[in-house]
């Protein structure tokens, strides 16, 4: 894969944003956006584990996706406090995934402000995501093909992105919004997959009070160097194209699937990966 390092700026105006990267779709790290939020000197883990210890919070990790899965269904749960426990301990590969932070501790709500990037973000659904050294995503791109405002606390994490553009490359499964669940994207087998040699992407490593933006559609995947979390805010995607097809997704694609893996079962899912794999080998050709 050819992947550059994403642009990185220490502040940026909502002006210079707008022109340099909201705009074109480009992808931007900055550095020091999160100092004046009471957030960036209090939120850790070990604050998370004294606000939320008690609430019970849904786990993922990298099993690969069966016919009997739900749609964002997890696959443990267990109190914020022993998950906690657990990252500080060993690695583990179980994640937080779309935690509504305003939903489950309010007062959280108190510790940044939404900030003023020329494009309005959704004040009510800010999401927390945590992880455990090594644990990592499934190369995926989100179901509304929003702009997305990733902001990272304590710890390192690594971050690749294609935009949609290379999406023949990378060995998309069929009526999803994930690429083929085997691939190592930190470390990827070409003599398997060879398309993604073709693949031109971005890198980044984020750090405590980073925070990436990820534009509209954006595949991305996600590997924890250390015990971490982020933060998304998110705003709604303004190519009309990227709104159909988020309202595609939303409406019919995921229900198709359901749907699909209910008739057809465990066949459905193989028939998914196998095509994922005849349909990106074929660019070859």
């Amino acid at each position: 894969m050819k992947l550059i390092e994403v642009p990185r700026v220490k502040s940026i105006s909502k002006k210079d944003f707008r022109k340099y990267y909201l705009k074109p779709q480009k992808p931007v790290v900055i550095e020091s956006l999160e100092e004046q939020w009471p957030a960036h000197s209090k939120w850790s883990l070990k604050y998370m584990k004294a606000v939320a210890g008690d609430k019970i919070v849904p786990l993922y990790d990298d099993r690969p996706v069966r016919h009997d899965d739900g749609f964002n269904e997890p696959h443990a749960q267990m109190r914020m406090a022993e998950y906690i426990d657990l990252l500080e301990r060993e690695p583990t590969k179980y994640r937080i995934f779309l935690w509504n932070i305003l939903k489950e501790v309010p007062e959280l709500q108190k510790d940044f402000t939404y900030p003023d990037f020329g494009i309005r973000l959704f004040k009510h659904v800010p999401m927390l995501f945590f992880g455990g050294r090594d644990s990592h995503t499934f190369m995926h791109y989100d179901i509304d093909l929003a702009n997305i405002f990733h902001f990272h606390f304590q710890g390192e994490k690594e971050c690749i992105l294609f935009p949609q553009s290379e999406r023949k490359y990378l060995y998309k499964v069929p009526h999803s919004l994930i690429t083929h669940e085997s691939i190592d994207f930190s470390n990827p087998d070409y003599a398997q997959w060879p398309a993604l040699k073709m693949a031109t992407g971005y890198k980044a490593r984020l750090r405590h009070g980073e925070v990436l933006f990820m534009p509209e559609g954006y595949w991305h995947h996600m590997k924890y160097i250390t015990p971490g979390f982020s933060m998304s805010l998110r705003a709604l995607a303004r190519s009309p194209k990227n709104l159909a097809r988020a309202s595609y997704n939303i409406l019919f694609m995921r229900h198709f699937d359901v749907l699909m893996r209910k008739l057809k079962g465990q066949q459905w899912i193989d028939w998914k990966n196998e095509k994922a794999i005849k349909r990106t080998d074929s660019v070859l050709a």
